[in-house]
């Protein structure tokens, strides 16, 4: 661009020219600048180009109309690219310096396109080689941008004609999709063009050779003059797939799209002082159980002049970075968790924090997850005074707090209007239910919520867990399998935990056949044999005095190298017991207590053994120790050791055992009652004193 300062400089010595312009240059200024015209100066119908005509009346420039069209839209284009190459060589010119620049090279560019334009006007200026090759490349470019264009407007004629859609038709039957077929559609669609241009050309050329036989003269080109830049300003129209965005009606939406960021674009929050910083301090040091945050937080209020939502979602967030770095050092406060629930329900009537719903809602999630239903009710009670129902959020949040505390009947009321506001089947619903259901004790309602489930094609593996969990607990051992068999039906081996507890179930009613294919089948799946297991199956063997398949059972065990544990050295000292083999009883009692110390069910097998075989100084040991802890025993361990201590003569300590189930609020068996009376009726039997 240096080759344009001679053009710069014969531009300084010709804006002299401005305080008595010729009507030409004037005319083009005005245009520029949207200054009036002089009375004597002729109207332009173009503010581009101008084909003289004195006979024209005079009009505005924004009434004239584009005669031009072609050269109009190359000249805009052209404008557009050059004046910022104009720009940046010469900084530090005015823009009506660089306007009457643009204005002289585009006459030098008309004239040498179609020989028009005023050249004679300003013999002396003369450009440079340098910038005609920059005007050669621009116009190159300004040509390649039009051809391009002018095709995409062409091609969306083709692309939509009848013979491209069925091609298209026909490759969507054949199995093309996706990039493949559109690639092939825009082809088609050029190969369309190219067929309707190369037509149109053998027409052109016919009528060119039926006008040459003819005779005809061609009519003389007319000289067209430019008078003035072009102005793109409101000329422009941008279209996205068909869509004028050049149309008025977009400047409001733009406006109103403004004016919705400014509400969901995050402001920036004030910067906190070193006072503000104290009182967060003193804030999260406080203990809400024993004084209340809201002076500090109306002090921290008033320091901060007039905080906005934005600076007290910063406060929140701070505290709850601290209850972050507590758990990761886990040491998790509860004090922290309350007292941000307590802000929180500081703000909810803060009229510079401005609450809404979800605020609401974020903090009776948090209660009901802390399952604090007095907060949650009250924190309703002050959403509906604030005019707020609870939304979806809220209810599916009282679902699952009153379904973790078991509270069936509201759960129920909850489930029933999510599922008629949703009208569909949404399986974060029912899971709740089924945990409801095992919560309250009622697994079998449970289980019908998870048929539904499953009828959806979900496999709600976790809850139908927890189902077999739930039956074999109650002892229910038929829907207990049927809660297994449904994990098998969804393709999900059953975890360790659904084997033991089944397993366990099994073995307390003497099921021994079953809880060993449970355990065969446990062991086959991968999931390595446990104490508790086999302590399970032993005493299913127990209860059918099958000692010969239990015998089996750990040497079976041995050999794969599983080490009996603490629970089936018990299982085996009571089976010994029952038996009265002491000295074997024993033997398995000192492997039970090289796993570790003695628990309070073995003192009660011990002191059932003992009262049996009347060994009186062992029995009492266990009976002391069991005296200390009696309200950790229960009805069934109450229950024998009473009939033990019966059936060994001990009469008196049975008694006591029977004045501890009345403590305890527990009501003795008719079989207890009437073995002590008749033990009491029953007087020994003293020498005759017969002599011999």
């Amino acid at each position: 661009m240096r080759a344009a300062f001679s053009l710069s400089r014969h531009l300084r010595s010709r804006l002299s020219l401005l305080r008595h312009p010729p009507p030409l240059l004037f005319s083009s200024l005005c245009h520029l600048h949207t200054i009036p015209s002089q009375p004597s100066s002729p109207s332009l119908p173009s503010k581009i180009l101008q084909i003289p005509n004195p006979n024209q009346t005079t009009e505005s420039p924004s009434e004239t109309l584009i005669e031009n069209e072609p050269m109009n839209e190359f000249l805009s284009r052209f404008v557009h690219f050059l004046r910022p190459k104009l720009a940046e060589a010469f900084p530090d010119h005015a823009r009506h310096v660089l306007d009457e620049m643009l204005l002289l090279i585009c006459q030098k560019v008309i004239h040498r396109l179609d020989g028009s334009g005023a050249p004679s006007d300003d013999p002396d200026i003369e450009l440079s080689e340098d910038l005609w090759k920059t005007i050669r490349e621009i116009c190159s470019s300004v040509n390649a941008t039009i051809k391009r264009d002018a095709m995409r407007e062409e091609l969306k004629k083709y692309i939509h004609c009848d013979e491209v859609k069925e091609m298209c038709r026909f490759a969507t039957d054949i199995g093309v999709r996706g990039p493949l077929l559109r690639e092939l559609r825009f082809k088609w669609a050029r190969e369309k063009h190219e067929e309707v241009q190369f037509y149109a050309n053998l027409e052109k050329m016919h009528e060119e050779g039926t006008k040459k036989k003819r005779g005809e003269e061609e009519k003389p080109v007319e000289r067209l003059n430019l008078t003035a830049l072009p102005e793109r300003k409101s000329r422009i129209k941008y279209k996205i797939y068909g869509l004028d965005l050049s149309d008025p009606k977009w400047a409001d939406v733009a406006e109103r799209v403004e004016m919705g960021q400014k509400e969901f674009v995050p402001e920036e929050p004030k910067l906190v002082e070193a006072r503000c910083r104290q009182l967060e301090e003193r804030l999260m040091d406080l203990n809400p159980d024993k004084a209340d945050p809201a002076p500090l937080l109306t002090e921290w209020k008033e320091l901060m002049e007039g905080p906005k939502r934005v600076d007290w979602v910063g406060l929140l967030e701070r505290i709850q970075e601290k209850i972050d770095e507590k758990k990761e050092e886990e040491k998790p406060e509860k004090n922290l968790v309350y007292l941000c629930n307590k802000v929180f329900e500081f703000l909810l009537n803060e009229e510079t924090y401005k609450p809404t719903i979800r605020d609401y809602s974020l903090l009776i999630v948090r209660y009901s997850k802390a399952n604090q239903i007095k907060e949650v009710e009250r924190i309703l009670s002050k959403m509906t005074e604030a005019g707020l129902e609870p939304d979806y959020i809220i209810h599916v949040a009282l679902l699952e707090m009153y379904a973790q505390l078991g509270n069936l009947e509201v759960a129920r009321k909850h489930f029933k209007s999510l599922k008629d506001a949703t009208g569909q089947f949404n399986v974060s619903l029912y899971i709740p239910m089924v945990f409801a259901c095992i919560n309250a004790g009622q697994p079998k309602e449970g289980l019908t919520f998870v048929k539904e489930i499953m009828a959806e094609k979900i496999k709600p593996t976790e809850a139908i867990c927890e189902l077999v969990k739930a039956f074999a607990q109650k002892g229910d051992v038929t829907n207990a399998q049927i809660a297994m068999n449904m994990l098998k039906l969804c393709n999900v081996d059953p975890d360790w935990e659904c084997y033991l507890a089944l397993i366990e179930v099994y073995g307390k009613l003497g099921f021994a056949e079953e809880a060993r294919n449970l355990f065969d089948e446990m062991a086959n799946i991968g999931h390595k044999p446990d104490d508790i297991c086999t302590a399970s199956i032993v005493h299913a063997y127990m209860k059918k005095n099958s000692l010969d398949l239990a015998l089996d059972l750990l040497l079976t065990l041995e050999k794969k190298g599983f080490k009996p544990g603490k629970y089936t050295n018990y299982e085996l000292v009571d089976w010994m017991g029952r038996l009265q083999l002491v000295d074997e009883a024993e033997h398995f009692l000192g492997l039970a207590r090289e796993e570790g110390e003695d628990e309070l069910e073995l003192h009660v097998i011990l002191c059932d053994m003992y009262a049996r075989v009347k060994s009186k100084l062992k029995m009492s040991e266990s009976l002391k120790i069991l005296e200390v802890s009696k309200e950790e025993l229960g009805s069934q361990d109450l229950e024998r050791i009473a009939e033990g201590l019966i059936s060994g003569g001990f009469i008196n300590d049975a008694e006591r055992v029977v004045e501890w189930m009345k403590e305890l609020k527990i009501e003795p068996s008719e079989s207890i009652r009437v073995a002590l009376m008749a033990s009491k009726s029953m007087k020994p039997r003293k020498p005759t004193g017969r002599g011999w």
